[in-house]
């Protein structure tokens, strides 16, 4: 890519949002599931961050790696995300759900029973829902950000929400 092609890259096309507002509240409500059905935000971060990883959405990333930092969560399990199956940073539980995530995330192969099964051992049909609601709302907002080319960097935790 030569210069000119990433500043192309880097300049936003449209704040969607601001364009079409109920566009903008539909999402907020679909990813208001989870936070309703008592999923910490801590474990969603990471949900958040492990779909943005996989999709390549710099904006995202960097959204979701300072909200997770103010959730609590450690430079070192964040660092290791990408590579979770190789460290023992995550609990069953987590590593349940991080498989969950890219399965449903990646379009490519159907979502294997055993990423299923392994999940229940975990989490109540409320909650699986309430998971997959977030998986599917980060994936989405990652389409938004990338069709749009929200660009990476602008995001301020302080001002969220």
């Amino acid at each position: 890519m030569d210069n000119q092609e990433s500043l192309r890259e880097s300049v936003e096309r449209m704040d969607w949002a601001l364009a079409l507002p109920e566009a903008r509240t539909a999402m907020m409500s679909l990813e208001a599931v989870a936070y309703k059905a008592g999923i910490s935000r801590s474990l969603l971060e990471l949900v958040k961050v492990r779909v943005s990883q996989m999709n390549g959405c710099g904006y995202c990333l960097d959204m979701h790696t300072k909200d997770a930092r103010r959730q609590g969560e450690s430079e070192q399990r964040l660092y290791a995300l990408a590579a979770w199956r190789e460290t023992p940073f995550f609990t069953q539980s987590e590593r349940a759900l991080l498989a969950w995530a890219e399965a449903v995330t990646d379009l490519t192969r159907r979502v294997p029973d055993e990423d299923y099964e392994n999940l229940r051992n975990y989490y109540t049909e409320r909650e699986v829902v309430a998971l997959t609601s977030a998986v599917i709302a980060i994936n989405a907002w990652n389409r938004w950000a990338l069709s749009m080319r929200t660009v990476p960097g602008s995001y301020r935790p302080d001002l969220a929400r």
